[in-house]
C-alpha cells in the first residue's frame, strides 16, 4: 500500500493491483481477531468440561483478553506511527498467533487464561494499525472502498464466527478454536510482506511510556467496570470477586473502586497530556486531533453506534440455543445471514459513494441496522421460526456493512496521515468504550428482564418463593442454559415454558433497546453535517498549541480534487 516511509501521504506505489492485494491481506488480519473472538465463545462449555474451569476461571478466559486489548488500543496505535504501521501489524500477528498455539495446547485454566492475556495485546496492536494502513494507503472515492471491505469484513466475521466455531468444537476439538489461526496467521505473514508497504510519521519522536501506562490503567478500569457491574454490583458486593487465589472481601464492590481508579487515572493523564503538549514535550496522542470537526464529531457518533451494534449478539445466540434448542452449529447457520447482509452492503458502496456522502451513506446503513433489531424485536418468540429471524439478521448486517466502515472513513478522513495510527487507536478505543458500556446495559436489561418475568410467571404458577428463587437464580446465572434442564426434570417441567417465554421477552427487549441507542446513534450523526466536499480542518491548527514546535500537515496528505464528499 501507499510507500510511505520517506514521504508521508505519497501516493500508493505498486500499482493498483498490488495495493487491493495489500487490502486482502488487511482485511483478513481483521477477519482474524473478530472470528476468534466469536469462536471463544462458541467453545467455552468445551473447554469447561475439558479443563475443569471454575466459573471465575471462565469468567476470565472471556475478560481477560477484553480488558487487555481496550487498554492498549490506543497506544499501539500511536507507536505504529513511529516505528512503522506494517511492522506494528506484523508485530501483532505474530504475538496473536503465537498466543493461539498456546491457547491450543494448554492443559490448565491458568495457563489458557495467560495466553488469553498475551492474545489480547496482539489484537489490540492489530485492529488500529489495519486503519491507519487503509488511511494512509488509499485517498478519495477508493479510501471509502477501501473503508467498505474493512467494516463488511467486521460485520460478516461477527456472524462466520459462531458457524467456523461451533464446526470446529463439534467436529474436532476446541483446540482447533485456537489452531485454526495459525495458517490464517501465516497467510497474512505472508500477504502483508509481498502486497503492504511501510509508513510510519517522518517526525515521531519518544514514547510517552508514563502517559501509555495511566492510559492503560483508565480504560482497563473502565472496560471492567462496564462489563462486570452487573456481575459484582454496582457500589456493594452482590458476588464473590475472585482473582486466582486471591478473593475480594471488601463490602464495597471492585466495580465501584474501578471507577473511582478510572477518574483519577483518567484526570491525572488529561492534565499531564496538555501540560506535556503546551511545553512541546512528547505524549502519547495530543488533543488537538479533537479541534477537526470530522473527527470530534464522528468519535461522539461512533461511540453512540456502538452501544446498539452487535448488542443483539450477546442475546440471540443464548435466545436461539436455550429457547429454540438449536446447536452451535446451526445457531451459526442462522446467524449466517448477517454475513449475507454485510457482504452484499460492500458490493454496494462503490455504487452509492457515486451518488451519496459518506454521511449519507453512514446514517442510511443505521437506518437499515435500526429495521433489521427492531425486526427481531417483533418476531422473537418461543416458537420462532429460523426463517423469521435470518431475513431481518440479513437487513441488520447490511446496515453494518454500510454505516460501520463509512463512519470510519468520516472519522479518519481529515486526520493528517503521518498520525493515522494515533487517530485510529483514538477511534478504535471509542468504539470499543462504546461496545462495553452497551454490553453492560442491554446484559443488564436481558438478565433482569428475564428473571422479573420468570419470577412474575411461575407466581402464577402457585410454586412456592423458595422455589421460584432457585429457578430464577439457576436461569439467569447459566444465562438461559438451564431452560433445556427444567424441561426434561418432571419436578420442573411445568415452569420450563414460563422460562421459555421468560427469556424470549427479555431477549426481545434487549432487541428494541439496542434499536434505541441505534436511533440515538443516528441522531448524533447529524452533527456531521454537510460541508459540500469540503474538509473539517478548521480547528486543527488553533488547537495544537503554540508550543508545538512542528511544522503543519501539508494538504497534499489527500489531495483536495480526490477528497470524498464528506460531512
Amino acid at each position: 500500500m501507499g510507500q510511505a516511509t520517506a514521504q508521508e501521504g505519497a501516493p500508493a506505489g505498486g500499482g493498483d493491483r498490488r495495493r487491493w492485494l495489500g487490502l486482502v491481506a488487511i482485511s483478513v488480519a481483521v477477519a482474524l481477531i473478530i472470528v476468534d473472538s466469536t469462536i471463544v465463545n462458541v467453545a467455552v462449555p468445551y473447554i469447561v468440561d475439558d479443563l475443569g474451569l471454575t466459573s471465575s476461571q471462565v469468567q476470565w478466559v472471556q475478560e481477560s483478553y477484553t480488558l487487555v486489548f481496550a487498554a492498549t488500543l490506543l497506544i499501539w496505535g500511536t507507536v505504529a506511527d513511529r516505528i512503522g504501521r506494517r511492522r506494528m501489524l506484523l508485530i501483532g500477528v505474530v504475538v496473536f498467533v503465537a498466543a493461539s498455539v498456546l491457547a491450543a495446547v494448554v492443559g490448565s485454566g491458568e495457563a489458557l487464561i495467560g495466553a488469553r492475556i498475551v492474545q489480547g495485546f496482539g489484537g489490540a496492536m492489530i485492529l488500529p494499525t489495519t486503519l491507519s494502513l487503509i488511511n494512509a494507503g488509499f485517498t478519495g472515492r477508493e479510501r471509502g472502498i477501501a473503508f467498505a471491505v474493512w467494516g463488511s469484513t467486521i460485520g460478516g466475521m461477527v456472524a462466520v464466527g459462531p458457524l467456523l466455531g461451533g464446526w470446529l468444537t463439534t467436529s474436532f476439538s476446541w483446540r482447533w478454536a485456537f489452531g485454526i489461526n495459525l495458517p490464517i496467521g501465516l497467510l497474512i505473514v505472508v500477504g502483508v510482506l509481498l502486497f503492504v508497504d511501510e509508513s510510519r510519521s517522518p517526525r515521531a519522536g519518544r514514547i510517552d511510556l508514563v502517559g501509555a501506562l495511566l492510559s492503560a490503567v483508565t480504560f482497563a478500569t473502565l472496560a471492567f467496570g462496564l462489563i462486570e457491574g452487573r456481575t459484582y454490583g454496582w457500589w456493594t458486593v452482590t458476588k464473590p470477586f475472585q482473582l486466582g487465589p486471591w478473593t475480594w472481601s471488601s463490602g464495597l464492590s471492585p466495580v465501584a473502586v474501578a471507577f473511582a481508579v478510572t477518574l483519577l487515572a483518567g484526570t491525572v493523564f488529561v492534565v499531564r497530556t496538555l501540560r506535556r503538549t503546551a511545553a512541546g514535550r512528547p505524549t502519547l496522542f495530543r488533543f488537538d486531533l479533537f479541534g477537526i470537526r470530522s473527527f470530534r464529531n464522528g468519535n461522539i457518533a461512533a461511540m453512540i453506534v456502538s452501544l446498539g451494534e452487535f448488542g443483539i449478539v450477546l442475546s440471540l445466540p443464548l435466545w436461539l440455543q436455550n429457547v429454540l434448542g438449536y446447536t452451535a452449529f446451526q445457531t451459526g447457520l442462522v446467524l449466517l445471514a448477517l454475513a449475507i447482509g454485510s457482504f452484499a452492503a460492500s458490493g454496494l458502496v462503490t455504487v452509492l459513494s457515486a451518488r451519496l456522502t459518506a454521511a449519507a451513506i453512514v446514517r442510511t446503513g443505521i437506518v437499515a441496522e435500526i429495521v433489521g433489531v427492531a425486526g427481531l424485536g417483533l418476531v422473537i418468540g418461543p416458537s420462532t421460526s429460523w426463517a423469521a429471524v435470518a431475513p431481518c439478521l440479513f437487513v441488520y448486517g447490511f446496515g453494518v456493512g454500510l454505516a460501520t466502515a463509512q463512519l470510519t472513513g468520516v472519522v479518519l478522513v481529515d486526520v493528517p496521515v503521518e498520525r493515522s495510527g494515533e487517530g485510529s487507536g483514538l477511534q478504535s478505543t471509542a468504539r470499543q468504550v462504546g461496545s462495553a458500556l452497551g454490553i453492560a446495559i442491554l446484559g443488564t436489561v436481558l438478565f433482569t428482564t428475564a428473571g422479573a418475568r420468570l419470577d412474575s410467571g411461575l407466581t402464577d404458577l402457585g410454586v412456592p418463593a423458595s422455589a421460584r428463587t432457585a429457578v430464577v437464580n439457576a436461569v439467569v446465572e447459566s444465562a438461559g442454559g438451564a431452560i433445556p434442564g427444567l424441561a426434561k426434570d418432571p419436578r420442573t417441567a411445568a415452569a420450563a415454558p414460563v422460562a421459555e417465554q421468560a427469556f424470549s421477552d427479555a431477549t426481545r427487549y434487549a432487541a428494541f433497546t439496542a434499536a434505541g441507542f441505534l436511533v440515538l446513534g443516528l441522531l448524533a450523526t447529524l452533527s456531521l453535517g454537510d460541508p459540500r466536499g469540503g474538509r473539517h480542518r478548521e480547528g486543527y491548527a488553533a488547537s495544537r498549541g503554540p508550543s508545538d514546535g512542528r511544522p503543519e500537515p501539508v494538504a497534499e496528505d489527500v489531495p483536495e480534487t480526490d477528497a470524498p464528499a464528506v460531512p
